[in-house]
């Protein structure tokens, strides 16, 4: 139940110097352009080409979606505020970006340990592969996620809504983050942090593991490989993975690990920009752009769009 006096917040921003916002809208905005089109252009070529129709670019396309959600939901309020030094968001908007980007932080989190199991299976298993990731296991893999992240999504949604706003209303952040949001409480927040610790451990935590442990047989696998150029493009292929994993993860485990008591949101809100805007923009780059088969399907989409 919404208990709240607070019917709207002002979201402060990244920084109140004026000299600073035009130099970050103007990065932030070639970011977002470069994240929003880079996986728009992956969602397109991957159900255009039906060449493209197998689980690692299935589970692509899914990373693409939520990558464009995750974005979405938050970069363009947040490059208004940036022009207007402050801009304000109703309670409900409010709630409603909170949920959409609690739900894209879960699944995107889960799909990373998805695809690296992908990777496991193909590598480790490559004449098994088809016989196990088939239509049904990419079914009962995807909805997995959905569940995982939706559910984690409502929990904190929920306890959030339970919590009484009564001033102030100033968003010490550039978007509706439930760490600032329970600096903001007049009411006790400790179920909060409770769950938030424990979604930390089990999701952030322990999806981090598994995939680690995923490349880890990958990497074993890499190194039976007898030709070195085979064993380069592998590893090349595994470390940029292994980065880009890493970037994500760890800025979610340091941010969320922590008491609502702990929080820098000066140095916070640049941790935040990592999982929110950079692994968004480096995701289609890193999993997709250096692909052949994608290479050859964004071609194909080109051409298709010159006739």
């Amino acid at each position: 139940m919404n208990n709240s006096i607070v019917t709207e917040f002002i979201i402060l921003g990244l920084t109140q110097k004026p000299e600073l916002q035009r130099v970050l809208f103007i990065v932030f905005l070639f970011m977002y352009l470069l994240a929003f089109l880079g996986n728009a252009l992956i969602v397109v070529a991957i159900i255009y080409n039906t060449t493209l129709h197998t689980p690692m670019y299935v589970f692509l396309l899914v990373l693409a979606i939520v990558d464009i959600i995750c974005t979405t939901s938050i970069i363009p309020k947040m490059l208004g505020a940036m022009l207007t030094s402050g801009q304000s968001i109703s309670y409900g908007s409010c709630m409603s970006q909170l949920f959409f980007f609690t739900w894209s932080l879960g699944a995107e989190m889960v799909l990373f340990t998805t695809m690296a199991y992908d990777r496991y299976v193909a590598i480790c298993f490559p004449l098994r592969y088809r016989t196990i990731m088939n239509d049904h296991m990419c079914v009962a893999l995807l909805s997995i996620t959905m569940v995982i992240s939706v559910t984690n999504s409502w929990v904190h949604t929920g306890l959030i809504l339970r919590l009484t706003f009564c001033g102030p209303n100033t968003i010490d952040h550039f978007f509706c983050e439930i760490p600032p949001l329970l600096s903001l409480s007049c009411s006790p927040v400790r179920l909060n942090e409770v769950m938030v610790y424990v979604a930390d451990i089990t999701l952030a935590i322990g999806d981090f593991t598994l995939t680690c442990i995923s490349y880890g047989f990958i990497i074993a696998a890499i190194l039976r490989i007898r030709t070195a150029e085979g064993k380069r493009k592998a590893f090349s292929t595994c470390s940029s993975h292994l980065i880009v994993v890493s970037l994500y993860y760890s800025p979610v485990i340091y941010t969320y690990i922590r008491p609502a008591s702990s929080y820098s949101f000066e140095r916070d809100k640049v941790i935040a920009a990592l999982y929110t805007l950079v692994t968004p923009t480096l995701n289609p780059i890193v999993y997709s752009f250096r692909n052949k088969e994608m290479q050859t399907g964004i071609q194909k989409v080109f051409a298709f769009l010159k006739h």
